[in-house]
């Protein structure tokens, strides 16, 4: 059992009201513990001249699943660009593995811990997709993870919520797919509207009715949120709102959030939901709206989605919204593609231009939204990666929100009338590395209800960044001197010197099983198989979506 002190560095820990006070820090046996100063110490780490952190916490960032690795296939260009970018690792640690916007597996958990990642969480994993989902963030090195389960789309939930299913019946049912797929929270994308797109419906307002099943955005998010917040899950409903990049998409946003009827919810990449039609191009920012907006609902939690120039994919469960934006991929390749019935898939390639007008202003809407939200608590910084940028470019992006005359000269080689007009010039705030710590750490643990990560108080997981301190925040942030998985050392001088496996976090949500009486209420047909929900085999016809028998002839279809 070994005992290691940080001495000497400069401790952020919001959650414990720590600010940049001196101080050491000594873990043992995987956690953070006090120490007497008569006790003996294994090991010393001179962090002098150091920040010191909790480990981080990305919140949402696509790392499994199927639409992950269909954007791998999609673009073998993307792993030749990673080569070019970072060659191969002379590391005898870290095995072959490459990509620049989707990295591999491996790619993603060596360059999150050397950024000072401990911790990374799936948005958006498929029911039916849920073993492959499982099996492909378990091969990512280091990083504890988990998943977020699709609702609000699959055929069973929308009939339900048609038929006027009792609401503790559809709590029920929640429970038993968060249970069966073993997922830490729900995610809804574009509510109702990626099952819409599957009968022809080409958009869904959130008060405008499914064309078949007759229901409404509003009331699938008002009775996912309810489950949600019934079943107890820590996290609150993770929503991708309707109108996902169209102009004007502010009044469905504020419409969401009032759906929510004060219950919890997260909106996440808000600033592709933050668009107004004013102005000659009839596309403007509504930051400052999504801002004041927040500050009426207490209930509410945002995260960004920032977008940041160059190459990129969009992966996203949005098949309604991908398809009209199919025509603007580049390079001019795409893949929409049903999933089972259960949920959607859309990749498209993209590349954010500073002399786009369109791309500036979404460059500039973010950061607008972190720097107007006056609560550091309620935000979390991503990219949605890939969608907006890699998760690698967090270390530029923090840069950008600390440092005003950097901000400034890369607002000053944008579009000309974004550089105009934006109100990002008018913005003198420069977050602290307090409210850096909060965004990146202890905001995403407290949301996601992890009570012994983002912080380090005593008794919580030795998941710690150490940082030398400068001032280049995107060097500081990019590289750090030390990074403690569990108490051991996993990066040095930002080179990987171990690579253990990362923890599994999920929900384990009560719930009446007797709903899967209701899954058994199903006509009898083709057997159609989509077998992979948690870690045992379904039928979904024949056996209400219990263990498949051998009996059963189901056949894929």
């Amino acid at each position: 059992m070994t005992t290691r002190r940080l001495r000497g560095g400069r401790v952020f820990d919001p959650a414990n009201g720590v600010d940049g006070e001196v101080r050491d820090v000594v873990m043992r046996d995987g956690r953070i513990v006090a120490l007497d100063a008569r006790e003996p110490v294994d090991e010393e780490i001179d962090a002098g001249g150091c920040i010191v952190l909790a480990g981080g916490i990305d919140l949402h960032s696509h790392i499994g699943g199927g639409k992950v690795n269909l954007a791998r296939l999609l673009l073998p260009e993307d792993h030749r660009r990673g080569f070019q970018a970072l060659p191969v690792s002379d590391n005898a640690l870290e095995l072959p593995s490459c990509g620049h916007c989707t990295p591999g597996t491996l790619a993603t958990g060596y360059r999150y811990a050397e950024m000072g990642y401990t911790s990374v969480f799936e948005p958006a994993m498929a029911a039916s997709n849920a073993r492959h989902a499982h099996m492909e963030m378990g091969d990512v090195p280091i990083v504890d993870h988990g998943a977020y389960v699709m609702l609000g789309n699959d055929e069973r939930f929308l009939e339900l919520l048609s038929k006027g299913c009792e609401p503790q019946r559809l709590r029920d049912y929640v429970g038993w797919v968060v249970h069966a797929t073993k997922a830490l929270g729900v995610k809804v994308v574009n509510p109702a509207g990626i099952s819409a797109f599957k009968f022809n419906q080409r958009r869904l307002d959130v008060d405008e009715p499914h064309v078949h099943w007759q229901v409404t955005p509003r009331r699938v998010v008002g009775a996912l949120a309810r489950a949600v917040h019934e079943l107890g899950l820590a996290h609150p409903l993770h929503i991708h709102a309707s109108n996902l990049g169209a102009a004007g998409n502010i009044a469905s946003t504020l419409a969401t959030m009032e759906a929510l009827e004060g219950l919890p919810g997260h909106l996440t990449h808000v600033q592709f939901h933050c668009y107004g039609a004013e102005g000659p191009r009839s596309f403007s920012s509504a930051a400052l709206a999504l801002v004041e907006a927040l500050d009426r609902h207490p209930n509410c939690s945002i995260d960004v989605g920032q977008v940041l120039f160059g190459q990129t994919v969009t992966a996203s469960g949005d098949t309604m919204r991908q398809h009209v934006n199919a025509e603007l991929a580049h390079p001019r390749k795409g893949i929409i593609a049903d999933i089972e019935c259960d949920s959607g898939c859309g990749v498209l390639p993209f590349r954010y231009r500073e002399q786009s007008y369109v791309n500036a202003l979404q460059w500039s809407i973010g950061l607008e939204l972190f720097l107007q939200v006056r609560d550091p608590w309620r935000v979390v910084l991503t990219t949605d990666h890939p969608n907006g940028a890699p998760f690698t470019s967090y270390p530029h992006l923090m840069r950008l929100l600390m440092d005003k005359p950097f901000r400034d000269e890369q607002l000053a080689r944008l579009h000309p009338d974004v550089a105009a007009q934006s109100a990002l010039k008018h913005i003198a705030r420069e977050l602290t590395l307090s409210e850096i710590a909060i965004m990146t750490r202890a905001g995403p643990a407290r949301l996601l209800g992890l009570r012994d990560r983002g912080h380090l108080g005593t008794g919580a997981a030795a998941d710690v960044a150490v940082y030398r301190e400068q001032g280049d925040a995107e060097a500081m942030f990019s590289r750090a001197a030390w990074v403690f998985k569990d108490g051991e050392p996993v990066v040095r001088e930002g080179r990987v010197v171990a690579t253990p496996v990362g923890a599994t976090h999920f929900a384990r949500p009560v719930f009446d099983d007797g709903v899967e009486r209701l899954l058994d209420e199903r006509p009898l047909g083709v057997h159609r198989r989509y077998a992979v929900i948690g870690h045992d085999e379904l039928c979904a016809c024949c056996n209400g979506g219990r263990l498949l028998p051998s009996a059963c002839e189901a056949r894929s279809v």
